[in-house]
């Protein structure tokens, strides 16, 4: 089972529809909210170069916004 963490905000309509798409596909997600929590925000900026939400982690591999056909790569890989 690879382990899938999806950064997100409250604002952020993607987001939403990434926790869908997951849940729809019964992928289990650990959802980190950046907007709630700044030193995740800080992490995942300097991990990742990027500021914008959706980000999504699978396995230590980066998808950035929302991606289904990227996710589903990696998750069936």
């Amino acid at each position: 089972m690879k382990n899938v963490t999806v950064y997100t905000t409250n604002t952020c309509p993607y987001c939403v529809m990434l926790k869908n798409f997951l849940t729809d596909q019964g992928i289990p997600f650990t959802e980190v909210n950046v907007q709630q929590n700044p030193v995740e925000a800080r992490k995942l900026v300097e991990t990742t170069g990027q500021m914008g939400v959706p980000q999504t982690n699978i396995d230590g591999k980066w998808v950035l916004g929302f991606d289904p056909q990227t996710i589903m790569a990696i998750w069936n890989s």
